[in-house]
């Protein structure tokens, strides 16, 4: 979802087929400008030494996120070695974003993400519950089999809030305009806009992958 809202293009079907079909190069490479682009300045990556780093940008209030998670989560387990893939929670879409934020974060540092990811999305989306808030957050998070206290402590914790803060500072540094959005080696960046749909998106990352092997 942008800043601007736009609507996602890719259909739920080109969303299921993508698993099969974005590790295939694309007949004409992406051009950069359009659909993609190369950041003026590069942005710091995380990624361990000889590592590629993939990031996602992401709200969990968004319904595009939500639509694209399941494409997304087929590609990760598809990656070369060489990638290392992050997510970054986005300080824009809707309300009560700062705690989302930390919400991801908190999940992160208990190991939970791969298991709590679609739970957050269908508690949103699908089930349209109320996790606003951090009361609510915290009783959410305890309703659905995580230890309260131990995620109290955590989501409350400076750790975390620390994290959400760089990843408001990640945001702009990438010029983010709208997610979900990527962004490879800390140089490119590509959105459901620039690349035309959220499957080119994958499409597109998997050639700037190729692009950043090159060095």
């Amino acid at each position: 979802m942008k800043r601007r809202d736009f609507s996602l293009a890719a259909t739920s079907l080109g969303l299921l087929s993508l698993a099969g079909n974005t590790a295939h190069a694309q007949a004409r490479a992406p051009k950069a400008g359009t659909e993609y682009l190369a950041l003026d300045k590069r942005v710091p990556v995380d990624a361990p030494a000889g590592k590629i780093e993939v990031v996602e940008f992401f709200s969990y209030n968004c319904p595009h996120c939500n639509d694209f998670e399941p494409a997304l989560e087929a590609w990760v387990k598809t990656v070369p070695k060489e990638v290392a893939f992050r997510r970054i929670p986005v300080p824009f879409v809707g309300n009560d974003v700062e705690a989302k934020q930390r919400l991801y974060y908190a999940l992160e540092a208990m190991g939970k993400v791969d298991e709590f990811q679609p739970k957050v999305f269908n508690a949103i989306h699908a089930q349209r519950q109320n996790v606003n808030g951090d009361a609510n957050i915290i009783a959410w998070a305890a309703a659905n089999g995580l230890d309260g206290a131990k995620f109290k402590e955590v989501f409350t914790s400076f750790g975390v809030a620390s994290k959400a803060k760089r990843a408001s500072q990640m945001t702009d540094a990438y010029k983010v305009a709208g997610v979900p959005a990527m962004a490879v080696a800390g140089r490119w960046y590509v959105d459901g806009e620039t690349a035309g749909n959220m499957t080119k998106v994958l499409q597109v990352v998997n050639y700037l992958v190729g692009e950043a092997k090159k060095g």
